[in-house]
């Protein structure tokens, strides 16, 4: 049966704030928008929903579609919805950010885009629509997180240094932490697995590696594991 509305419906976008880390900066995957509105400028990777598919499902879709970047860990930020955010009309925008390991994720625009590229999250080029509002809560969310979940883990390769770890959370963080109190705690975490390889092709000493232990983590969490750094 058909059901007819007296009210107007606003339509409905995704826009994607992907993080990385690269030489110790916070960057951010932006594309260069092909199409009016804000033709030329840059903005977040997004667009409409499909009426048959999940607000996940359109933002992993129009994430791959205009950068080529998938397989990525998304998760939703907050919900946009000024009045006059979109000249185009009544625009609702789900925000989502997500986690990538930057050297492993090479963007290529494609479809509405006709840019794609990494850039600094403390040298943003100006962007469409609100999305400057939206990197901005983005990041603050991502600093909260990161101190009570593991999900820095998503921007390291499979394998890591401790001293890559820390200079992740660091970078994340924007702060500098202490050495032996930051590795004391990992550590005792216990959810690194030692893989018993060291690192490669370094002027220095090389380094142990590790991986992160998913499943002992979310075995500990269902018993009352409380992660923080």
């Amino acid at each position: 049966m058909a059901y007819s509305y007296e009210y107007p419906r606003p339509a409905l976008t995704v826009d994607c704030v992907v993080f990385g880390v690269d030489e110790g900066a916070l960057k951010i995957l932006l594309i260069e928008r092909g199409e009016d509105p804000f033709k030329g400028c840059w903005a977040l990777p997004g667009g409409f929903v499909r009426m048959d598919e999940t607000l996940d499902a359109a933002a992993a879709r129009e994430l791959k579609e205009e950068t080529n970047v998938g397989k990525v860990y998304l998760e939703q930020l907050y919900t946009f919805g000024a009045p006059k955010r979109d000249p185009r009309g009544r625009v609702v925008t789900v925000a989502y950010y997500g986690l990538v390991n930057r050297v492993e994720h090479q963007p290529q625009a494609a479809t509405d885009a006709s840019a794609a590229a990494w850039y600094s999250a403390a040298k943003l080029p100006k962007l469409a629509f609100d999305h400057k509002e939206i990197v901005s809560l983005a990041i603050e969310r991502l600093r909260a997180k990161v101190r009570y979940a593991p999900i820095g883990f998503e921007l390291l390769p499979s394998k890591f240094s401790l001293t890559q770890l820390q200079r992740l959370y660091e970078t994340v963080l924007d702060r500098e932490l202490d050495k032996r109190n930051f590795r004391k705690k990992v550590l005792g975490l216990e959810i690194l697995i030692d893989t018993g390889e060291t690192e490669k092709n370094v002027p220095r000493r090389a380094a142990q590696l590790y991986r992160f232990d998913r499943k002992k983590y979310r075995q500990l969490t269902r018993d009352g594991f409380n992660f923080e750094i």
